[in-house]
């Protein structure tokens, strides 16, 4: 018998092409062809050995659409309970979320989780020198991208904001968990790390419950646990400017996510404003790429990594890789970027 069966999960990417002309543009992290499968609760493929089952079932949470596929029917609750718990510890929109606290209130003393998670973010703003760094929220809220109300600040706006910018004004005690602000006014924003941990907590949860086969897409951020009937997951990745797939991944316990400036970002006088800023110029970051894809063993490190790489950029990259020896990055230039 013929095995015929091939399913897979599509994760965008940019290719290098032009812009689509001045008009505004939200480009959400799941494409038509995630939206068409999310359509479907049950999977079924027929292999060498007869009907193999696939059970699918999708939520909202962290903004997002969160699909799972797995033989196993436990998957997608153990899945959806997790990412739940960690959205309610992380997310900056949630008001009894410990990071909306801790934004409120300037002080806090967090759970293990939420502390393991800033600890790692730290990490990352050091490796990046200070362009990764989760205390952006005063920026991403100037510029509108927190509410999807976009706005063009002035110099003297930006100059304000960046003042309440900066991972080293943040004071971490792990001794007892205790997280304080500095200075008055910081935001923390898990944008870059959260879904990526989130992720790797029900993945852990999964192998918990002797779950081997999963796979996990929560708006573009991927986790393939084991393998689908003994063959790779398939994850398509496609071109997010125009129609059709730029490559496909065979992957196995990979984790993959990429950040681009497609995903949320408009366009004002033929200028395109991305929604990933740098902390050091106060504005959208602005190298000439147009996406960075990581594939890694977690999925934290490929969240944090695709947004550092992006922000970056090439040449900081290439030495930065060395401290990443099993990563694959694959990243797409725009020619046509200003």
């Amino acid at each position: 018998m013929k095995c015929t069966a091939k399913i897979g999960t599509f994760l965008n990417l940019a290719i290098k092409c032009p812009r689509r002309g001045d008009t505004l543009y939200l480009a959400l992290e799941t494409s038509l062809f995630f939206l068409f499968i999310c359509c479907m609760l049950l999977l079924t493929s027929y292999g060498c050995q007869g009907k193999q089952v696939l059970y699918k079932d999708t939520q909202v949470i962290m903004g997002t659409f969160v699909e799972v596929i797995s033989p196993d029917q436990r998957a997608a609750q153990i899945v959806f309970n997790e990412i739940k718990r960690i959205d309610n510890l992380l997310s900056k929109y949630k008001p009894d979320s410990e990071i909306s606290q801790l934004n409120s209130l300037g002080k806090l003393r967090v759970s293990d989780d939420t502390m393991y998670v800033l600890g790692k973010a730290k990490e990352f703003y050091l490796a990046s020198d200070g362009e990764f760094d989760i205390t952006v929220g005063p920026l991403l809220d100037l510029w509108g991208f927190s509410e999807h109300k976009y706005y063009l600040p002035t110099a003297e706006e930006i100059k304000n904001a960046k003042s309440r910018v900066g991972f080293n004004k943040i004071i971490l005690n792990e001794g007892d968990n205790m997280i304080e602000f500095s200075i008055p006014g910081m935001k923390v924003d898990l944008g870059g790390i959260a879904k990526g941990f989130a992720v790797d907590c029900a993945v852990k949860k999964l192998k918990e419950a002797g779950i081997k086969s999963c796979l996990i897409n929560a708006g573009g951020q991927i986790h393939c646990l084991g393998d689908k009937f003994g063959k790779a997951w398939q994850i398509a990745i496609r071109n997010p400017r125009t129609e059709g797939l730029f490559e496909t991944l065979q992957l196995k316990d990979k984790a993959v996510s990429t950040s681009g400036d497609y995903q949320q970002f408009f366009i004002k006088n033929k200028k395109r404003y991305s929604h990933i800023l740098s902390p050091k110029t106060g504005g959208p970051v602005n190298n000439g790429i147009a996406s960075v894809t990581v594939v890694a063993s977690d999925g934290l490190t490929a969240d944090a990594l695709s947004t550092t790489i992006f922000a970056i950029g090439i040449k900081r990259w290439e030495a930065l890789s060395k401290k990443y020896p099993d990563v694959r990055v694959k990243i797409i230039e725009d020619q046509f970027a200003q």
